[in-house]
């Protein structure tokens, strides 16, 4: 529930957006159609949900211009689910801890933590490591020596900065994160055993970012390991030390990156997408879910598969896969007549 109610007619002017029926309603809360209570702001995507949205006894709704709200108190929008996100951002504000170090916080005496920004009980900060306005870190999140964290920013439970790694504004880390850990990197020596390459690069990472829950991000072997601003990162995702995502790529959970990617800007991996080392993934690629990306993909591609293939070609052959059983009876029928298979064979 948001700090107090709003009216419709505020909230619609809030968003820019034009207000049908009454502005007067008071709405103080959020939820889905099926749901949604008499003080609730609630939103239909399209024309294929207005039977369900007759039934609801929301307040208000979020409507696409082209639906008729009837006699429902309405905000008509181009966009209905980025509006009603919007709203959800004003009538359900996150919790705003106090600002300050916490006295069970252990904290180096030479770390700079901007008066704003909240450190909270059991967190643990290194030396010289330096937090933004109005950041806040959880409890039993820690961040190793002269890391920096910008401004407005959120680290959660449980969260692991290793020493050096660089965050930008706003960025938002999931509980269990790791960013920062050692690269997979090991040789075999004279002997044939294998010894471990030691890692002293970084992370860098630029503002806006989300890093999902239990997702890995490597420091690099000697340089950076990057992510640009915007890059979304969903839970249970490995990316690779010395990898580089550019502004806006996102990827699903349990997709992992091995070492020396480059993903182009707005590039997007489904789930459980892997790509081998050293690839290059072009602008605006669509990597569908479970594929495997083991050579470069080009801008503006789509591709699906393991080992992948650009789409048209995928869909093709899981066509033709789907005929496969068909093609080898009459195969075996023809083998059959002209005397080729004998009376063994399956």
């Amino acid at each position: 529930m948001g700090d107090r109610a709003l009216s419709v007619a505020e909230l619609a002017n809030e968003l820019g957006r034009e207000l049908a029926g009454d502005g007067a309603v008071e709405v103080s809360g959020v939820a889905a159609l099926d749901q949604a209570g008499p003080d609730d702001l609630t939103f239909v995507r399209d024309a294929a949900y207005l039977e369900a949205l007759e039934s609801s006894q929301a307040a208000a709704v979020v409507l696409p211009f082209d639906c008729d709200p009837g006699s429902r108190t309405a905000i008509l929008s181009p966009n209905p689910a980025l509006d009603f996100a919007r709203a959800v951002e004003r009538l359900c504000p996150p919790p705003c801890p106090a600002e300050g170090v916490d006295a069970r916080a252990l904290v180096d005496d030479e770390c700079e933590i901007d008066p704003t920004a909240c450190v909270a009980a059991g967190a643990s900060i290194g030396r010289g490591t330096r937090i933004g306005a109005r950041t806040v870190v959880h409890p039993n999140a820690t961040l190793y020596s002269d890391v920096e964290v910008g401004a407005d920013s959120t680290i959660h439970a449980g969260v692991v900065i290793r020493e050096a790694c660089v965050l930008g504004d706003r960025v938002m880390v999931q509980p269990g994160a790791v960013i920062g850990g050692d690269g997979f990197g090991h040789m075999l020596d004279e002997a044939g055993a294998l010894r471990r390459v030691p890692q002293v690069g970084r992370v860098i990472i630029g503002d806006d970012v989300e890093i999902g829950a239990n997702t890995t991000v490597d420091r690099a072997t000697l340089s950076q390991t990057v992510l640009r601003d915007r890059v979304k990162l969903d839970n249970l995702i490995q990316i690779g030390h010395n990898s580089e995502l550019d502004e806006d790529v996102v990827i699903a959970a349990q997709s992992g990156v091995s070492g020396s990617v480059k993903i182009g800007r707005g590039a997007i991996l489904m789930a459980r997408a892997g790509v081998s080392d050293h690839v290059e993934i072009g602008r605006r690629t669509f990597v569908g879910a479970r594929s495997g990306v083991v050579r470069d993909v080009p801008d503006h591609t789509h591709v699906y598969g393991s080992p992948h293939m650009e789409a048209r070609g995928w869909h093709r052959a899981m066509a033709a896969l789907k005929r496969l059983p068909d093609v080898l009876k009459r195969i075996r029928a023809i083998e059959r007549e002209l005397g080729l298979r004998g009376k063994g064979d399956g």
